[in-house]
């Protein structure tokens, strides 16, 4: 159905190819996962089966794109669009009406097809998405993760042939995700859908690929073979694959059905030991700061965030949020939520789309106005804050890391950071090379991967190591390695006292870096307590490592393998 030969993109001014030597076939009616570490030219492979590439991206293609017996060459994107559905990273950039149920329709009227086939089919794919409820709302009050259904959904409703995915469930809570790929796995083994799908979070889908496609470094040819083969030597690799290559398991289990099986051993051996957790959050102040003479500079104003800092950083103080309700259209996004946040502590905010995760953060930086109770943050009421006090308390790092980005070149961002931030020159680029190792000073953020765009704004925000960090959904198109060194970072400014907030669907990120879960379910907080104790008590939330060692409270593979050591 799609195949490959021997193809290489290069893109417009790049010194080498983005992906080269790619020669590989997807056979009609399978699932092929797309995998490799952040910034090796998935998304270029991806791009490459609609025709984006190089039709919409520009660059030049060498070899050969056939789906379906067209040559993207000669196919520009809207001749195969009866033929491939395509779901970016970035919802939003996908969208082209007003609300859910236009959007829905909207790829069918494209394409002529009879109303009363698409009244049909776009109720059909409200039910097997859950968005029902959601059909008459605008797009731009949805969550992230309820626009990335919507975005799978305006794809689905034309019943194409083939579906390119790119990171499907990044934005999605785990029992969200689980209904998306059952639905791609009906489609695949029902009605013969030809699935390619490139996604980082391999504990959701490695259990569901016909055939892995490895993609190993930038420009390297890609390695093709069953999931088990594949993750023997992929550099990515899930939770589950990496506990059985600690416990030197064969053939890899993919499941943690599998690994359960054969986990006896690995129980006895680990009876009577404690995992080694985290440190205990501290309660005192950041050092002094380095004295500096720079003045406030003011760079930008988004919706979602100012980059606005302070030259010299003002001791962590506690956040404190009381009775608080927010009301928006008529609906409580929030309601009666307290929460105390306290100097060296790492929170997980956790829950399904549409919790109010998202709102809640950005209540503590003032984007939010409550509707009653109160939220003060270093002893400052946000929303009656002015943005350039308010960052000596807090910074935010959003969803979409484009509204940090400006500049024309990574370089110049770092630079704008440092001078924002009073830091010394070089801390930004430095925070840039340990998330993102490879990247060069002359790229332009928007040549980066979504994942990429993201690891920078991160760091231009650690770059004034703000005594309040806020993240929403930091790992959203990270891969394991920098995931890795995100953790690492956290870790280090939580040590120090910093206060970390994260927003996230990343259940291994929580039992991985978090003191503490905080769940929320319809704008109510329904568990607050350490992590171990709460995500061993949810099925939904709670990591690969703790389902397969259960009832022994492991949470991570590190914890595991320190223990076994």
């Amino acid at each position: 159905m799609i195949r490959f030969e021997d193809v290489s993109v290069t893109y417009d001014g790049a010194a080498q190819p983005a992906v080269q030597g790619v020669d590989f076939e997807v056979p009609e009616g399978e699932l092929v996962l797309l995998v490799g570490p952040s910034g090796v030219g998935k998304s270029t492979v991806l791009g490459a089966v609609s025709g984006l590439v190089p039709h919409f991206t520009g660059g030049t293609l060498r070899g050969r794109v056939t789906v379906a017996g067209r040559d993207t060459r000669t196919h520009k994107p809207r001749e195969l669009a009866d033929v491939v559905g395509t779901v970016g990273q970035d919802p939003l950039s996908h969208f082209v009406t007003d609300t859910v149920e236009d959007e829905l329709a909207y790829g069918m009227e494209s394409l002529g097809i009879a109303p009363e086939v698409m009244r049909r089919r776009v109720e059909e794919t409200l039910d097997l998405l859950g968005l029902a409820e959601l059909r008459n709302r605008l797009l731009a009050t949805l969550s992230g993760g309820q626009q990335q259904r919507v975005a799978i959904g305006s794809v689905l409703t034309p019943h194409p042939r083939v579906l390119v995915l790119d990171e499907p469930t990044s934005a999605l809570d785990p029992a969200a995700a689980e209904e998306v790929l059952a639905v791609l796995q009906r489609l695949v083994h029902d009605l013969g859908t030809t699935v390619l799908l490139a996604e980082h979070r391999l504990e959701r889908v490695i259990q569901y690929a016909d055939q892995v496609a490895l993609l190993p470094a930038p420009g390297a040819p890609p390695v093709l073979g069953t999931p088990a083969e594949v993750m023997a030597v992929s550099p990515v690799y899930p939770p589950v694959v990496g506990l059985g290559r600690l416990a030197d398991w064969t053939p890899l289990p993919l499941t943690v059905r599998d690994a359960r099986r054969r986990a006896g051993d690995l129980r006895e051996r680990l009876a009577g030991r404690e995992p080694a957790r985290g440190a205990t959050p501290v309660t005192g102040s950041l050092p002094n700061p380095r004295p500096s003479t720079s003045r406030w500079r003011v760079r930008k104003q988004t919706a979602t965030s100012t980059r606005v800092q302070a030259a010299t950083p003002t001791p962590v103080q506690t956040a404190e949020v009381r009775v608080l309700t927010v009301r928006r259209a008529h609906a409580e996004a929030l309601h009666h939520i307290d929460l105390t946040i306290t100097p060296g502590e790492t929170i997980a905010l956790m829950g399904r789309n549409g919790a109010g995760k998202s709102t809640l953060l950005n209540t503590l930086v003032g984007l939010v106005t409550p509707t009653s109770g109160s939220v003060r943050v270093g002893g400052l009421t946000p929303h009656r804050t002015a943005p350039r006090d308010l960052v000596r308390r807090a910074g935010l790092v959003p969803q979409e890391p484009r509204d940090l980005l400006y500049a024309d070149t990574v370089a110049a961002e770092c630079t704008a950071a440092d001078a924002d931030a009073g830091a010394a020159p070089g801390t930004c680029r430095a925070l840039v090379s340990e998330l993102l190792p490879g990247v060069t000073d002359g790229i332009h953020p928007r040549d980066l991967s979504e994942g990429q765009r993201l690891a920078l704004a991160l760091a231009i925000v650690l770059t004034a190591r703000p005594p309040l960090l806020l993240l929403d959904e930091p790992t959203r198109g990270l891969d394991y390695a920098a995931k890795s060194r995100l953790v690492t970072i956290l870790r280090a400014l939580a040590a120090e006292g910093h206060a970390i907030v994260l927003a996230t669907h990343d259940v291994e990120l929580a039992a991985e870096l978090a003191h503490r879960v905080v769940l929320l379910a319809d704008g109510e907080v329904i568990a607050d307590g350490p992590t171990a104790e709460v995500v061993v008590a949810s099925p939904s939330f709670a990591p690969q490592t703790t389902k397969i060692l259960a009832p022994q409270q492991w949470l991570t593979v590190s914890e595991v393998r320190e223990a076994l050591a």
